[in-house]
């Protein structure tokens, strides 16, 4: 293996540029402004996780995990999901506040992949976590939450695919119910939204034409409400049965929102994790392949950490967001240079310390709006006056653009 040269990185990772930045921060500051207001309050794990407790309760594959060996030699993870800190921390410093606990986070997350188009290595997620409430109005809200979030955002045009894990699982129970290997594979499948080869399994099982269509009529399981009642005719499994029970008291609840037109029930969708237990989602926009939010019931992850306890949440994935979102401009506010000479140097970043609020009598606090200021010395004010362009009601100055310049120059 050759030398990666000096520029190179690694695969799946990126540099962000500062306008790149500036967009990406503007939009976990309203993300997180949302979720402040739906009363979640933020946490921060670390980066690093043992391997043998958060690194074995994520439902990353093994292969995804980023591995290392502490100078002890105890295996650790770079965290590669949310989920699981936050639920070793409601069970350890958190053990004592009583249930329901409301938690967001913002923080970036790392999976090893191979040099496959589109994935990315580190990246971004804010997401919320609900743990102690097992109520059909629990999953409405973190649905509705994720909705209020996607236009927190600045994302217009989206959908939410909705789902439960129960319903496949009470089908396939009732179908396939000694052929193991058949359930994972049908459900790989839907996984993956591959219907054809859904399709192609399913006949390759030699079962009888009225198990065929019943599994095969999963997949025309998407819509409004009505869906509840088609799937309550497809299986009389128990568990299928109140897997739709429970989606059609969530849809309730979010018609009680006012965000249903957001929302379609998709009963192929199963969730990416396998920690789900009832009900779960994605969210679509219409601009991106990828599904830019997703989230779920999580009912069995809590007692691995020894506090037993129901939990839902979801997780947008605000890179993603970026490259919808990434052509508004972020809320840059006003941009000021302070130019000065040797003369006036106290005089000038004196003002720039009042303008930037860091230091003033006055002001102790930041402005509503973000304020920029920038300080720079010159030889004598003939030197600001040629550095100083007009360009469409801005200053432009040695290539870089502010809305208001002000000199502090003794002239000669």
């Amino acid at each position: 293996m050759s030398k990666p040269k000096v520029f190179e990185k690694p695969i799946g990772v990126k540099d962000y540029l500062p306008e790149a930045v500036a967009r990406l921060r503007s939009i976990e500051r309203r993300v997180l402004a949302c979720m402040e207001r739906w009363g979640y309050r933020q946490i921060i794990t670390p980066t690093l996780e043992y391997y043998d407790t958060v690194g074995t309760a994520s439902s990353t594959e093994d292969k995804k995990l980023f591995k290392l060996l502490d100078r002890k030699g105890t295996t650790l993870v770079l965290r590669s999901d949310l989920t699981a800190p936050i639920a070793r921390v409601v069970s350890s410093l958190l053990k004592e506040q009583r249930f329901p606990l409301r938690l967001s986070y913002h923080s970036n997350v790392f999976r090893s992949i191979e040099e496959e188009a589109g994935r990315d290595a580190e990246f971004f997620q804010t997401g919320v976590e609900l743990v102690g409430d097992a109520t059909p109005e629990a999953d409405a809200e973190v649905v509705a939450l994720a909705i209020a979030s996607l236009q927190a955002a600045g994302v217009e045009k989206f959908k939410i695919a909705l789902g439960h894990v129960g319903f496949l699982n009470g089908l396939f129970n009732e179908t396939l119910a000694s052929r193991a290997d058949a359930q994972a594979a049908l459900k790989d499948c839907l996984l993956s939204r591959d219907h054809v080869g859904y399709r192609e399994r399913i006949r390759g099982l030699a079962l009888s034409a009225e198990v065929t269509k019943e599994l095969e009529g999963v997949l025309r399981l998407r819509g409004g409400k009505d869906i509840c009642a088609q799937a309550k005719l497809l299986s009389a499994d128990p568990e299928a049965q109140q897997a739709i029970h429970h989606l059609c008291e969530v849809w309730d609840v979010l018609q009680a929102y006012g965000v249903s037109e957001h929302v379609v029930i998709d009963l192929t969708m199963i969730g990416d994790f396998s920690y789900y237990t009832g009900m779960t989602f994605e969210g679509y926009a219409s601009d991106l392949g990828f599904p830019v939010c997703s989230g779920g019931r999580y009912d069995n992850l809590l007692a691995q950490f020894g506090r037993p306890a129901p939990a839902t949440g979801f997780a947008l994935k605000t890179n993603r967001i970026l490259e919808i979102v990434g052509t508004a401009q972020p809320d840059a506010g006003e941009r000021t240079l302070i130019a000065y000479t040797a003369e006036r140097r106290g005089e000038a970043l004196q003002r720039a310390q009042e303008l930037r609020c860091l230091w003033s009598p006055e002001a102790l606090t930041e402005p509503e709006t973000p304020v920029q200021v920038v300080t720079m010395l010159f030889e004598d004010v003939q030197a600001i006056e040629r550095a100083v362009q007009e360009q469409g009601g801005c200053k432009l100055v040695l290539g870089h653009v502010f809305d208001q310049v002000e000199v502090w120059a003794a002239r000669s």
